[in-house]
This record gives C-alpha cells, sequence and structure tokens, in this order.
C-alpha cells in the first residue's frame, strides 16, 4: 500500500515536470513576443508621425512651385502679347 501512493507521487511528479517544463518555456516565449510587438507598434507610431511630417513639407514645396509656375506663366504671356 505505500509503495502504490509512493509510486503513484512519483509518477505526478514526473507528469508536472514533463507538462510544467515547455508550458514555462511557452508563457516566456508569450512574454518576449508581447514586448517585441509593443516596441514594433511604437516604432511604426513613431515612422508614421514622421512620414506625416515629410508628406507636409512636400506639399508645402510643391505649392510654392506651383505659385511660382503660375507667377512665371504669367510674366511669359505678358512678353509674348508685347
Amino acid at each position: 500500500m505505500e509503495w502504490t501512493v509512493i509510486t503513484v507521487l512519483v509518477a505526478l511528479v514526473g507528469l508536472l515536470a514533463t507538462v510544467g517544463a515547455p508550458v514555462i518555456k511557452l508563457n516566456s516565449n508569450l512574454t518576449k513576443l508581447t514586448v517585441l510587438l509593443d516596441t514594433l507598434k511604437n516604432d511604426m507610431q513613431e515612422q508614421k508621425k514622421s512620414a506625416k511630417e515629410s508628406h507636409r513639407r512636400l506639399w508645402e514645396h510643391n505649392d510654392e512651385q506651383d505659385g511660382r509656375i503660375e507667377n512665371h506663366e504669367k510674366r511669359i504671356t505678358l512678353l509674348e502679347q508685347k
């Protein structure tokens, strides 16, 4: 009777060790992935802000050039009429 209890306890400890080790590894890997994804998300948000600012400056420069081209076209038209 006593050996049966000891055998069952040893079997339970072995089962817990067999199942527990992969579960602990899985948990640590999930934690690492979560941290990595949070970092990636923050980096993407910063890049998005940077891209918006860059696009704003490009459009501002484009509008400035459009004004210059329009002024140039008016000057050419006046010269052609003379």
